[in-house]
C-alpha cells in the first residue's frame, strides 16, 4: 500500500480503448494520500458516447474522493485532450480545473501542468495533432505483445506526440519563472526525472502502456511507482538513471 501526501496521474484518455482505467481505480483505492492531482488528458476526447462501464466508475471514485467528508484535496489540471470539459468537469465529478496549479509541501514550491503547452506541434496543429493521437492509440489497442508493432509505437511516439525533451525544457524554464523548486508534467506518455539547476522536473507516464506509471510524493522525496497487479513496486534505481536525462544535453536540444 502506498502512504504519500500527494498522488499523480495523467494521461488516462477515458473513452479510449486502450485505457488502463480499472488498474487506476485499483491503485488509487489501495493508497492513502492527501491530495490527488489528475494531471490531464483524463479523457480521449470530447464524445462521452465512447465510455464504458469502468470509466464512469473511475469518475464516480473521483467524486467520491472530493466529497469534503474525506478532506482530500482533489485537483484536475487541463490537458490538451480535456480541453472545452472545464464547466462539464466541474459539475460532474465536484473538482475544480486549473490550467496550471501550485501548492506547498515541505519548504518546497511545486508546479503541475499537463505540458501541451510546450509541444509546439499539439499547440500550433490542433486537428492533425489530434488525428494523430487518435490513430496512436488505434495502433497501441493491437500492438501488445507484438514487439515489431511495438518499436514501430516507440518511433511514432517520438516522431509526432511525445517530444519528451522538448516538454521537460520548457517545464524547467517555466517552473524557474515561477520560483518553483519542482515540477510535474504529463503529455509524452513517458515517465521521467530529471534535475536541472536546482528544479526537479517529474513526467508521470500514462494509463494507456501495459504497465502504466504514477507519482508519489512524501517527506522522502518524490517516486516515480509502476503498478503491476500484483505486486506494485517503484521504479528501483537502474531503473531510474535510465529515464534520467542529461541536463546540458538537454537545453543544448
Amino acid at each position: 500500500m502506498i502512504f504519500a501526501d500527494t498522488i499523480i496521474l495523467s494521461d488516462l484518455h477515458l473513452g479510449s480503448d486502450v485505457s488502463r482505467a480499472p488498474a487506476a481505480l485499483k491503485m488509487l483505492k489501495s493508497a492513502s494520500f492527501n491530495r490527488l492531482i489528475l494531471l490531464g488528458d483524463i479523457f480521449s476526447d470530447l464524445n462521452f458516447r465512447r465510455l464504458k462501464k469502468e470509466h464512469w466508475q473511475f469518475l464516480g471514485y473521483i467524486r467520491k474522493l472530493s466529497n469534503p467528508k474525506r478532506e482530500i484535496e482533489v485537483v484536475w489540471v487541463e490537458g490538451n485532450h480535456d480541453y472545452g470539459l472545464t464547466q462539464v468537469m466541474s459539475h460532474l465529478v465536484g473538482v475544480r480545473v486549473y490550467r496550471e496549479y501550485q501548492w506547498e509541501f515541505a519548504g518546497l514550491r511545486h508546479l503541475a501542468m499537463h505540458g501541451h503547452q510546450f509541444d509546439r506541434f499539439v499547440s500550433r496543429n490542433r486537428v492533425l495533432s489530434t488525428f494523430l493521437s487518435a490513430l496512436h492509440l488505434g495502433i497501441q489497442k493491437i500492438s501488445f505483445g507484438k514487439k515489431r508493432m511495438i518499436g514501430f509505437l516507440e518511433r511514432f511516439d517520438t516522431a509526432y506526440l511525445r517530444l519528451s525533451s522538448k516538454v521537460a525544457r520548457g517545464a524547467l524554464l517555466h517552473a524557474r519563472s515561477k520560483c518553483a523548486q519542482r515540477v510535474f508534467c504529463g503529455h509524452t506518455h513517458e515517465a521521467l526525472c530529471l534535475n536541472g539547476e536546482g528544479v526537479e522536473y517529474y513526467n508521470s507516464g500514462s494509463w494507456t502502456q501495459e504497465v502504466p506509471t504514477y507519482i508519489a510524493i512524501d517527506y522522502h522525496g518524490v517516486r516515480v511507482h509502476e503498478y503491476r497487479t500484483p505486486p506494485e513496486e517503484p521504479l528501483d534505481q537502474e531503473v531510474r538513471e535510465e529515464l534520467e536525462l542529461d541536463f546540458d544535453d538537454l537545453m543544448a536540444g
